[in-house]
């Protein structure tokens, strides 16, 4: 079977799994359409679903020849609302509505609201969003046993609808006792990524991270709630990588607030050489239709020219009846952007300064190197990732060829823009680097015979953070008689 080849893009397509394409079959189809990653989403399904789904994905690896991360993205405290003595009820716009602790069914004047910590932290004017904002509610008085709302847009409301408070950081965990048997599992199955849903405050990134222990699997933060962007900065830090969701995040907010925040997040991940990844709603439209709205091509390629790391597909990949198409053209896009001659200057927009060490200098002049030395790609050897990292950062004009001898670490950086990163043994000598660089790279697609290459790599070899050599090789093409990996 065919292996697949470095795909000549550099951000990466991260496409959920569901009924529409879990099965081994389409996700092979997906890998050879473009996908990188795939992301198991732990609010749907049961554990033995998903243990399927990330089998059939390790198996499909395999077969292809590339690493593939496992995002597995963790369901998060969803607040909602009781049931209905009728099932649904109608608020009335300008009416007043009532939450409260009663159990008993709710009707059009008020419904039970099963979380006690939101009694008491809520004041005069704040807004309870039900449903994805479709009715909007403002406090008028709150205590402990109940809030008296005015609905400033009414309508139908059902059992279990999902509220949104945007005013106020809500005093629940992170993780409910769902998402700690979803995390203990996710971590059994190997999961590369673990993605954390409703994150208020670095607390929350903190509290995962202890219970991750000392996994190599990777944390990312997801950003959808007024309160995270206030803390953006300190998630950031505590965490491996970040995604907006726009979902919640556009709910919470007014939209035209979303575009703005969506490039701040971006750029403030981007300095600090963490993955970032925009997700939600970029080609909607494909949950039905084969082609995508023209508005939804210029969302996913703004994102590309902002720098990120990785678009995300949702439904259209999970329950849409056209998920291959849908990774397609989105692989087409990026394509498309990425060739544009102004996209050098547009993806720089964001000033990424060094840091004070040697690494981080000799990653920003492997970059420089590459924009004034004809190279076809940069080789990175790292253990930890880091380097690799620190060179993305970057947004060099090349791709860049990692190899790890961690396979987990090769996984992860399947999130990582511009990396094709190959899971190999590990080296031992200058000599050795400088043989399998060339060789690996003839086998990769990075070079034909008189090309140049900027290594990276660390001396002595095998120290994690020890980045200090620097070195432009040229291949011969006689590397690839050389047998082993």
């Amino acid at each position: 079977m065919a292996k697949i080849d470095p795909r000549g893009r550099k951000v990466k397509i991260l496409a959920t799994l569901g009924p529409a394409s879990r099965s081994p079959e389409m996700i092979e189809k997906l890998l050879r359409a473009g996908a990188d990653a795939f992301r198991v989403n732990m609010s749907h399904g049961d554990h033995e679903t998903h243990r399927e789904t990330i089998a059939a994905i390790r198996e499909v690896e395999k077969a292809v020849g590339r690493p593939v991360a496992v995002l597995c993205d963790l369901q998060g405290p969803k607040l909602r609302v009781g049931q209905f003595a009728g099932g649904k009820a109608v608020i009335r716009h300008s009416g007043h509505f009532t939450l409260d602790r009663d159990p008993t069914p709710g009707d059009e004047t008020r419904v039970c609201l099963p979380h006690p910590e939101l009694f008491g932290i809520l004041s005069k004017g704040q807004r309870l969003l039900i449903d994805d904002g479709k009715l909007r509610l403002k406090v008028i008085e709150a205590n402990e046993d109940r809030i008296l709302c005015s609905a400033e847009v009414g309508g139908v409301i059902s059992d279990r609808k999902g509220v949104n408070v945007p005013d106020a950081v809500v005093p629940v965990p992170a993780l409910t006792e769902k998402d700690r048997r979803d995390l203990a599992f996710a971590l059994d199955q190997g999961a590369d990524w673990i993605a954390l849903s409703f994150v208020q405050r670095p607390e929350d990134v903190a509290e995962a991270r202890k219970l991750m222990g000392p996994s190599q699997t990777a944390l990312m933060a997801k950003i959808e709630k007024p309160a995270a962007v206030e803390r953006l900065a300190e998630i950031i830090e505590l965490a491996d990588g970040i995604m907006v969701a726009r979902g919640d995040l556009g709910v919470e907010l007014n939209p035209e607030e979303v575009p703005p925040l969506q490039k701040r997040i971006v750029a403030t991940t981007r300095r600090s050489g963490k993955p970032v990844v925009v997700a939600t709603q970029m080609l909607e439209s494909m949950i039905e239709s084969p082609a995508p709205t023209r508005a939804e091509v210029s969302d996913v390629a703004n994102a590309v020219y902002d720098g990120a790391d990785a678009v995300m597909l949702s439904a259209e990949t999970a329950s849409g009846a056209w998920p291959v198409e849908a990774v397609t053209i989105m692989h087409r896009i990026a394509g498309q952007v990425e060739s544009d001659p102004g996209y050098a200057e547009r993806v720089h927009f964001t000033v990424v300064r060094p840091e004070p060490t040697t690494a981080s200098a000799l990653a920003q002049a492997s970059a420089a190197i590459a924009d004034t030395v004809k190279v076809s790609g940069i080789i990175v050897f790292t253990g930890s990732g880091s380097t690799a990292r620190r060179v993305a950062r970057e947004r060099p004009a090349v791709p860049v060829l990692v190899l790890t001898p961690s396979p987990q670490i090769a996984r992860r950086l399947a999130l990582l823009w511009g990396t094709h990163a190959v899971s190999t043994r590990d080296i031992g000598s200058f000599e050795e680097m400088i043989a399998k660089g060339k060789r690996m790279a003839l086998r990769h697609g990075f070079g034909t015979a008189g090309s140049k290459l900027i290594a990276l790599a660390g001396v002595p070899f095998g120290t994690p953070g020890s980045t200090n050599l620097l070195h432009v090789v040229t291949l011969s093409g006689k590397e690839l008689d050389a047998q082993g990996d």
